[in-house]
């Protein structure tokens, strides 16, 4: 008879392998061509920062620097705006509630939507500064914010908003990502930069890793079968590291600025998209071997982005930009202002798609 233990073993090994046979023959196939297939220009004032795609494909959110403008991916048009966001941030939805939330970074609050009808039901002040990036935890249905200025993460009950806790973290921290068994991955903006994990039940920090050879990183994804973890880095890096043990696997070069990062298990594929005006599109060889496909152009400022699993279109937004300020005390770094006439939505695809 055959011990319960050699099952397990033998289920572990199987399961093993049947992973690492999806990314093998994900690997194998051609990486597709992509270009820019559409563009909508929307025009209005204000900038921008994440884009979120709902669960359909078909309702884009983008944060707008005092609301968000929700656009429809098959006509373009802008469906609706939930407005009074000031310096908005990060959107994200949680669709089995019906609800939505939107980080305001100038107002230290949250505000809460309908997903149905796009109207605020409450705006919530936090006790905390800078709320920038967050997510909805759907198996607690908790919501976490990552807050820059205060350097910590804040966790609210997703129903009624009441705070749960707020958690110091060792420096600023930017994108997370949730495995769905109970950890939450955050990035921290330091030099090196950082790693950070979460237990999503407890509210805790369990493990914090360094990120050899990546300074600043931004954008984070999750390669969630196979446990590895991708942050876009200052110096035009990508940082891959096991989600498991903390350990680094590889760095990729990719382009200038990066700020957003996408993972498409269903072609293998990573995607960066770079302040400089390119999109990086690396292919997965295996869960610790990556290669540059290949880096298509796209529009300066266009360092944010979000994908569509399904279809594997990727969608940034940018503008065209007037000219530099000059430098004073308060901003010794100005950066030139959007042309509110330019904003321009840019949808990514193989040709034909």
């Amino acid at each position: 008879m055959m011990s319960a233990r050699k099952v397990v073993c033998l289920s572990a090994v199987a399961f093993l392998a049947g992973s690492h046979a999806g990314v093998r023959a994900a690997a194998t196939q051609p990486v597709p061509s992509m270009s820019v297939v559409q563009s909508w220009k929307l025009g209005g004032a204000g900038g921008w920062d994440y884009l979120t795609l709902d669960s359909s494909g078909q309702r884009l959110f983008i944060s707008r620097s005092t609301r968000v403008d929700v656009v429809n991916t098959v006509s373009g048009a802008v469906m609706g705006t939930i407005p009074d966001t000031a310096g908005v941030h990060g959107i994200a939805l949680a669709e089995d509630l019906k609800r939505g939330y939107t980080t305001n970074g100038k107002a230290d609050s949250v505000t809460v939507f309908d997903l149905g009808t796009l109207k605020v039901i409450q705006e919530t002040k936090i006790a905390a500064h800078n709320p920038d990036a967050i997510l909805y935890e759907p198996v607690g249905k908790h919501v976490f914010t990552f807050n820059g200025k205060s350097k910590d993460f804040t966790v609210f009950d997703a129903s009624s908003l009441a705070l749960l806790a707020t958690v110091p973290v060792p420096d600023k921290p930017e994108f997370a990502v949730d495995d769905g068994a109970g950890r939450i991955y955050v990035n921290i903006e330091s030099d090196p930069g950082q790693l950070i994990v979460i237990d999503s039940r407890t509210f805790t920090i369990k493990a914090k890793w360094t990120l050899p050879g990546c300074s600043s990183p931004s954008g984070l994804a999750l390669d969630r079968e196979h446990h590895r973890l991708f942050s876009v880095c200052d110096g035009k890096v990508m940082a891959v590291t096991n989600a498991v043990s903390g350990a680094q696997v590889a760095r990729v070069p990719i382009g200038e600025g990066p700020d957003a990062v996408a993972y498409d298990a269903k072609r293998g594929l990573i995607f960066s998209s770079n302040g400089e005006g390119s999109l990086t599109i690396v292919r997965q060889r295996s869960a610790d071997q990556y290669e540059v496909a290949s880096t298509v152009p796209t529009k300066r400022g266009a360092r944010t982005m979000a994908l569509d699993p399904a279809t594997g279109k990727v969608y940034v937004v940018s503008a065209d930009f007037g000219p530099t300020p000059a430098p004073t005390a308060e901003q010794p770094h100005p950066r030139p202002t959007p042309t509110s006439d330019s904003f321009t939505i840019f949808v990514l695809g193989a040709p034909g798609s």
